[in-house]
């Protein structure tokens, strides 16, 4: 399974969708699928709370992973920031996202206020984004949890196939696709 993790408005779903018609694979947005399986992500967590909503998208992840064979997954923005106590599972998912070899971090900038500012622009011009100022804390919070993944990083501010290409050729060359990870992931 290839995992692209990163903020909203990183590309995970356009890479993602362009990365598995490359591959062959298939592919899994786990925003789409909790849309589908459980309903509108904002409704849910106005009425059950962020925590809920961690948990039940871990409970999601773990029976769409579950189901064998390769495939490339979109997790969701806040997926790699959720509280330990998300769900009984989530540390142990946590860590196997993290020491994998095919976890790719999607950010437009290794450059934290380039970040910053490009997913500002790019989230608050979606129907559901958040006010500016809502969206410049969150991803100012999660900047240093996604750079703190021992993964490959991936800057997105270019061409959708030049992105693809660096991660097919960053992919390991055999099956086995987890490998040690030498920095801590917490």
């Amino acid at each position: 399974m290839i995992h692209l993790v990163g903020p909203g408005g990183a590309g995970k779903s356009t890479v993602g969708g362009e990365l598995a018609s490359r591959l062959d694979l298939p592919f899994i947005d786990l925003d789409i699928e909790f849309k589908e399986h459980v309903g509108d992500i904002s409704h849910y967590i106005d009425h059950r709370g962020y925590p809920a909503y961690a948990s039940e998208n871990v409970r999601l992840c773990l029976s769409l992973m579950a189901t064998p064979g390769d495939g490339v997954i979109a997790l969701s923005s806040g997926f790699m920031a959720y509280a330990a106590s998300a769900h009984p599972a989530y540390p142990a998912l946590r860590w196997d996202i993290c020491k994998s070899a095919t976890t790719f971090v999607l950010l437009p900038s290794l450059d934290q206020e380039a970040c910053v500012d490009e997913i500002v622009r790019r989230q608050v011009a979606r129907p559901f984004g958040r006010r500016p100022e809502r969206e410049e804390a969150v991803i100012r919070e999660r900047y240093v949890i996604y750079m703190g993944i021992p993964a490959t990083k991936i800057e997105t501010m270019r061409p959708v196939t030049e992105i693809v290409e660096e991660i097919i050729a960053q992919m390991p060359p055999n099956k086995d696709m987890h490998r040690s990870r030498r920095a801590h992931c917490k």
